[in-house]
């Protein structure tokens, strides 16, 4: 993509960054499965929840349930990776890290909401947050983001990333744990998507800090500490209702577990050349996707809310998985498409890369 996104990867391809070792593989598996889950998750809950079912089985709640356990991995991880790319960037001038990704994952951001807004704004009937005029646009152009909030999130921590660039680590990280804590808890308003934008930051700046030790991860995977990380995750989730506000150590856990499945899966040349391809095409996955699940979901609801029954429990089975690879497959292929200023400062617009 442009010289930062790849969505999962905030820096990837700065100029003077130096790739880790595992970029070609794990990383990029990781990408693709975090992008991958967050379509999974919106074809879940905003058209597949959405569907009239007449089952006598509650298939509908089982992936709906399966889309929660998944939440403390997906955003994490992703900022966890995008902080480890990162490093390189914060370590530039004010001037270069405004513009290079301050300025411009502010402006993507703005731009694609107004695409959104206008898309969305022709299918009334799909879930989905939508501003509804002008007061409702300002508000998610500045303090409760859209569905898009991955993009804001990223100028706001890079100029948080640099401006404590020289403070302790322990400290930086313990006061961005507690701020997750906080959300986490509902201490704190969070309309919106700002609560995912305060709980994220954490991993983030983990990412910077920390490059080395989830380098060591990686390359350290194997099958016996993928299951204790994977039994942990899963004590983990039991806990949650019990213990408010430790969604964020749960996420610590998840992060660890996701590294180790990317790093043994990445071993596999069919998945790392899947996963990892799509890993390094995520920005129009991840901005194209909704618009494109909202004009599918129109043409699909009635259709699927008359099935007959048999018909319906087949689809209850795979229309998760099905309209999760039709969608990646509409964004990806509608890619080279997009116009050099949808995907960079005008100015310095270029074609979306498909390497890292």
């Amino acid at each position: 993509m442009s010289d930062t996104l790849q969505l999962g990867t905030a820096a990837e391809t700065t100029a003077p960054e130096r790739p880790p070792r595992s970029r070609e593989s794990w990383a990029d598996v990781a990408k693709g499965a975090c992008i991958l889950l967050v379509v999974l998750w919106h074809v879940i809950t905003k058209d597949y929840l959405q569907v009239d079912w007449h089952l006598p089985v509650p298939l509908p709640g089982a992936w709906g349930l399966l889309g929660e356990q998944l939440l403390p991995l997906r955003m994490p991880l992703f900022f966890a990776i995008s902080g480890m790319f990162a490093v390189g960037a914060v370590g530039r001038s004010w001037r270069v890290l405004g513009r290079s990704k301050v300025a411009k994952f502010g402006y993507l951001y703005a731009v694609w909401l107004l695409i959104h807004t206008f898309v969305l704004a022709l299918v009334p009937d799909f879930d989905t947050a939508r501003a509804s005029g002008p007061l409702q646009l300002l508000e998610q152009l500045t303090i409760t983001p859209s569905n898009l909030w991955y993009l804001l999130a990223l100028a706001v921590y890079f100029t948080v990333a640099k401006a404590v660039r020289r403070l302790p680590t322990t400290l930086v990280l313990t006061v961005a744990l507690a701020l997750s804590v906080v959300v986490a808890a509902d201490l704190l308003a969070t309309p919106g998507n700002r609560g995912g934008l305060y709980q994220n930051l954490v991993f983030f700046l983990a990412g910077v800090r920390l490059r080395p030790v989830v380098e060591r991860l990686a390359n350290a995977a194997n099958w016996r500490r993928l299951a204790l990380l994977g039994g942990g995750y899963a004590l983990g989730l039991a806990g949650l209702r019990l213990v408010p506000g430790t969604g964020p150590l749960v996420s610590v856990v998840a992060v660890a577990f996701g590294v180790t499945a990317a790093a043994l899966a990445a071993r596999s040349l069919v998945v790392a050349r899947v996963l990892g391809g799509i890993g390094r095409r995520t920005l129009p996955i991840y901005v194209l996707h909704m618009p494109i699940l909202a004009i599918c979901h129109a043409v699909l609801i009635g259709p699927m809310d008359r099935a007959d029954p048999p018909m319906q429990l087949l689809l209850a089975v795979t229309e998760p998985v099905l309209l999760t690879v039709v969608v990646t497959w509409f964004c990806l292929a509608l890619e080279r498409s997009l116009p050099a200023v949808l995907v960079d400062l005008p100015g310095r617009a270029k074609r979306p890369a498909v390497t890292g």
